[in-house]
């Protein structure tokens, strides 16, 4: 499919624009995934979307850039929308399977489920902001710039946020360790 969107992008009308822009959009692609192939499949999306709007001559080349980067935005927004992460697993369904652990023993079965409802309680004192930094980071394993674009957020912001998402957590289920 790749091969065949080039060629389409080759023969239109539009070539000048991929002419002009292939190389910024694929750098800013290349920037914001985590491969070669990845951005490059990113960059390709891009342009047959260029393709399928009318004419873009109409744009200056400065919004032509605008909006060809604003295309690799969503079309990086909308993969991680698709399914294709692995599926999340819920903290109910980590406790049921730790209950279903045949190793444990009766007094690690019921530690072990305690342990959990504490975690569960102490995420539940945090921000939804933090709760969503740490699924995107911990639960779907993304790195923080991918984070970073998905919250529309600097990268720096997006790791001081989870940093402080972790030490609120720990000050909070230690607190409950105690208490």
């Amino acid at each position: 499919m790749q091969k065949q969107g080039e060629d389409q992008l080759a023969h239109s009308s539009d070539s000048p624009l991929y002419d002009r822009y292939a190389a910024t959009i694929l750098a800013y692609a290349r920037s914001l995934t985590s491969s070669w192939q990845d951005a490059e499949d990113l960059t390709l999306g891009v342009f047959l979307t260029a393709l399928e709007h009318d004419n873009l001559t109409w744009l200056s080349p400065k919004q032509q850039l605008v909006w060809l980067r604003r295309v690799v935005h969503n079309k990086l927004v909308d993969s991680y929308r698709r399914p294709s992460h692995p599926p999340t697993i819920s903290l109910e369904q980590v406790v049921e399977s730790a209950c279903r652990d045949e190793t444990l023993t009766p007094e690690e079965f019921v530690l072990r489920r305690e342990e959990l409802e504490s975690l569960r309680e102490a995420i539940g004192t945090l921000s939804l902001e933090q709760r969503q930094v740490l699924q995107l980071r911990f639960g779907e394993g993304l790195r923080f710039a991918d984070i970073a674009v998905l919250l529309k957020k600097r990268e720096a912001a997006v790791r001081k946020l989870c940093s402080r998402s972790l030490a609120a957590l720990r000050a909070t289920y230690h607190q409950q360790q105690k208490g």
